[in-house]
């Protein structure tokens, strides 16, 4: 594991074992959204589902479907639910903290979940589904920020990526329920799957109702003495341990800067300092390319489009991409410390956009013609192109939006930056049976863009290339109050793997720094690695004690601390 990076630092204090189990469990809300992905694609290609929720539309086989229109609606209003629950999301988060608006928010989902399995036409589906929708927004902005929030910086990626991996866990286990019920003559077969998506819901609202708010949430409320005792719980250390007063100290020492720079509303998120604009549009740009890479036109419509291409068995084609999808997600957990963000980030962009280009270019060639070789190198690219994803730009991009903002505009830029996130995804999900036309086989096809599609989502990979090495700073092995400090010191992005921090937010607050986060050079204000609680006289160089700033029994301690690296 060392040549991943995953190593616990030898000088940090405590333990990391409770913030990491905590962090794992609560990535497990990806579940609700992978699952829920994961089962309308299956469910759509199911004759029982159409035969019940048709409105009189005839395939062009024959035989009672759903019409693009009817598709889009289904399978977007989730997506248009998320954009209003993302947007929620700060408020909440802000107002009843991280960890009651999480069980508030899985409260919602359940209800949506419940509406979708008692759904007899397709209005109340599509009600179900919008609800439910809500929740998964809510889950989807605060689940990163609780992890990030309660992570060691040294393992801070690899915690944050494990969202990512448990939506893709979501995404396999329903597909391989699908294939389960799907040959069951009743409706038995598409609410089967529906139904099960409140198993793990109902297990994660209990299991929160147990954990910890996060300290830096605390922090900012005020509530410094609960801050102490969650920050105790996760690092296993005695609330009077130096280690513990210091961190809690320099977390507290950076939200006192922020706020000194300015308020935390929404216009600050674009106009304030240092650089929140920059950093909110780095946030959305990466939500919205994640997108555009085409992921979920493979997830939504996955079944119906393999379906429609002449593959022989789509159920087991989609299983099989979704076992990829989730595999591939762990070589990203294991070099996202390693590696870095904007490397991983680049090299899955350009990999999943030679994969498309391939696809379109041999598509156009050949005229999707639904030959056998076609549809072998479809599967094959299209099954490496998620290997790309799956690696790079699915989990981290939640990294990265998770840790470039302050604590003061935390939730409030992740809303809206997750906001842009599902707002592309439900453009995606309701444009793309009018652009594939998922719904019919062989009819109109000359229509229809088909594969040649993957020209679109090619060409927006290779626009994420420029986006990473222009806009993604290197945010791996820092804390995130150090973060704050690169965007202030870094004028470029391409120049972020070389940063160091130099000086704590306790230390600019105690000297009085400028603004510009540049420590003065003066010898009397340079920074040390501990304090002292002594000082020298200036005619015999006796040591006095400072009885105005010092003195306490944590101080002394901490004076034989200084190679102890207090931040996570």
């Amino acid at each position: 594991m060392v040549g991943f990076g995953w190593r616990k630092p030898a000088n940090v204090a405590g333990t990391s074992a409770p913030a990491i189990l905590l962090s794992l469990f609560v990535a497990t809300g990806g579940l609700l959204f992978g699952y829920d992905t994961g089962s309308i694609n299956g469910i759509l290609a199911m004759e029982t589902f159409r035969e019940d929720f048709s409105t009189g539309y005839i395939a062009s086989d024959g035989k009672p479907g759903m019409s693009p229109k009817e598709i889009s609606l289904i399978v977007a209003m989730l997506s248009a639910g998320t954009i209003v629950g993302a947007l929620m999301a700060a408020p909440m988060g802000d107002r009843w903290g991280r960890r009651l608006s999480l069980i508030a928010s899985i409260g919602i989902f359940c209800v949506g979940a419940i509406f979708q399995v008692c759904a007899y036409n397709v209005a109340l589906l599509i009600v179900g589904r919008t609800v439910a929708g809500v929740g998964v927004g809510i889950v989807s902005v605060l689940v990163p920020v609780y992890q990030s929030e309660m992570a060691p910086k040294w393992i801070r990626g690899t915690l944050v990526c494990a969202y990512q991996l448990s939506i893709t866990a979501g995404l396999f286990a329903a597909a391989g329920v699908n294939i389960l019920t799907h040959n069951i003559p009743s409706a038995a077969a598409y609410r089967i799957p529906i139904g099960l998506q409140l198993t793990w819901a109902v297990v994660l609202a209990l299991g929160m109702l147990v954990l910890p708010e996060t300290p830096r949430y605390l922090i900012k409320r005020g509530y410094k003495d609960a801050a102490a005792l969650s920050l105790s719980r996760l690092r296993r250390l005695d609330i009077t341990h130096p280690a513990l007063i210091e961190e809690l100290a320099e977390i507290q020492a950076n939200h006192e800067y922020e706020l000194a720079l300015g308020p935390d509303t929404y216009k600050d998120i674009f106009f304030g300092d240092p650089h929140l604009g920059r950093r909110t549009l780095t946030g959305c740009g990466l939500q919205m390319l994640q997108q555009l890479t085409g992921v979920n036109f493979i997830m939504y419509y996955g079944t119906t489009f393999f379906s429609g291409a002449g593959v022989d068995d789509p159920y087991l084609i989609s299983l099989i991409m979704q076992i990829i999808n989730m595999v591939s997600t762990f070589p990203g957990l294991f070099v996202v410390e390693s590696w870095g963000r904007r490397r991983l980030l680049i090299v899955g962009s350009i990999g999943m956009a030679i994969c498309q280009l391939l696809i379109a270019s041999f598509a156009t060639a050949t005229g999707d013609s639904n030959q056998p070789v076609q549809n072998q190198i479809l599967i094959i690219f299209v099954a490496i192109y998620i290997f790309f994803f799956a690696a790079s730009w699915g989990p981290v991009v939640w990294v990265v939006t998770a840790e470039i903002y302050p604590l003061k505009v935390r939730a409030k830029s992740m809303s809206v930056s997750t906001a842009s996130n599902w707002l592309l995804n439900f453009g995606i999900a309701y444009g793309t049976p009018y652009l594939v036309n998922t719904s019919s086989k062989g009819k109109g096809e000359t229509e229809y863009l088909g594969s040649r599609v993957f020209f679109v989502w090619g060409a927006f990979c290779i626009l994420s290339i420029a986006f990473v090495w222009c806009m993604v700073y290197e945010t791996s092995k820092i804390s995130l109050e150090q973060i704050d400090e690169m965007y202030e010191r870094v004028d470029h992005a391409w120049n972020s793997r070389d940063f160091e921090p130099s000086w704590s937010f306790q230390q600019m607050r105690d000297f009085g720094f400028s603004e510009s986060g540049i420590p003065p050079t003066e010898p009397q204000l340079e920074l040390q690695p501990s304090r002292t609680s002594t000082s020298q006289s200036d005619t015999g160089g006796s040591s006095t004690t400072n009885t105005t700033t010092t003195g306490s029994q944590d101080d002394k301690v901490l004076t034989q601390l200084g190679h102890v690296d207090f931040s996570y």
